[in-house]
């Protein structure tokens, strides 16, 4: 299991952090540890799981993906 920490652009209260934490809970193969201001650590397998989805994701929720 890989662990990444994301940098999120255009966060700024609780209902930013629960859009992004119900986007990213859709994605199979993928462990949301937390969520806060700013940023979301995540868990997955790499052999199971393409990055290019955690960008969607969080674009989908309304914020930008940095890192």
């Amino acid at each position: 299991m890989k662990t990444r920490e994301l940098k999120i652009e255009g966060m700024s209260c609780n209902h930013c952090i629960m859009a992004v934490k119900k986007e990213l809970g859709k994605l199979e193969s993928l462990k949301v540890d937390d969520v806060q201001i700013g940023s979301a650590k995540v868990q997955y397998d790499e052999s199971k799981f393409d990055e290019k989805n955690l960008a969607a994701a969080i674009e989908e929720a309304g914020y930008k993906l940095v890192n």
